[in-house]
């Protein structure tokens, strides 16, 4: 990826044309399951790093640049063990355990969990929100805008791409149903709170970002709390 900003199209353009990408895709990777989505995932992926590209991002913008890579991965592995800390008191102290029951992992078995943390997390969610928020998004605007422009522009559609899968949370953690009832309204701040919750994440994700200099880091952060998610979920069944 060569010639920062003098690609075919310009920056603007590429955001809009990403956003309308993500916009297309959200809806058919959380209805597709299995290998169809982990495809998908790696096509809607090349597909944005393709515009990216075509705007005239270089890999450094996208935070895949060979020389910070390892610096990313050193952060990324910190942070994992950090969460798995967190995760692991949370679930053992009875005032937080219940923060990390879920209702879906009632009928499924180990290996269907195994298969999440290993594969469907990595490529299906970690690979293409990774690449689409913190590396495309992020990318194209904090070379024409600068690091805090971008970090709102991708944390805000951060939050918004998490509108579809918070659409049955509240019914799925019990501990949101004692909150908020399986009703509508409470639904809808099951969902609300989802996206403010995720646009949150999303700035720390960007920080991430900028700090190391690599996409590694916040793709570790991101399989650490997901994919360990899983994990205790199923453990606390």
């Amino acid at each position: 990826m060569r010639g920062r900003g003098r690609g075919p199209i310009g920056t603007w353009p590429a955001v809009v044309l990403t956003v309308v990408v993500l916009a297309a895709a959200n809806p058919l990777l959380n209805r597709w399951t299995g290998p169809l989505r982990l495809v998908a995932a790696v096509g809607v992926s090349a597909l944005l790093l393709g515009v990216f590209r075509w705007a005239g991002g270089t890999l450094a913008d996208a935070g895949l640049a060979p020389g910070t890579l390892a610096r990313g991965a050193r952060w990324g592995l910190v942070l994992m063990g950090l969460v798995s800390f967190v995760y692991a008191v949370g679930a053992l102290l009875p005032d937080t355990r219940s923060l990390f029951e879920d209702r879906r992992y009632g009928g499924m078995t180990g290996s269907e969990v195994a298969a999440r943390v290993l594969v469907v997390v990595p490529v299906g969610t970690v690979l293409v929100e990774e690449t689409a928020f913190r590396g495309v998004l992020y990318g194209l605007v904090r070379r024409t805008r600068g690091a805090v422009r971008a970090t709102m522009v991708s944390s805000l559609l951060f939050g918004l791409w998490h509108v579809l899968p918070s659409l049955h949370l509240a019914t799925a953690k019990p501990a949101l149903t004692s909150v908020l009832g399986d009703s509508a309204p409470g639904s809808a701040l099951a969902i609300a709170g989802a996206v403010l919750f995720t646009a949150a994440s999303g700035v720390l994700f960007c920080e991430l970002r900028r700090r190391s200099g690599s996409l590694l880091a916040p793709m570790g952060l991101h399989w650490a709390v997901n994919a360990l998610g899983h994990v205790v979920g199923f453990l606390l069944r």
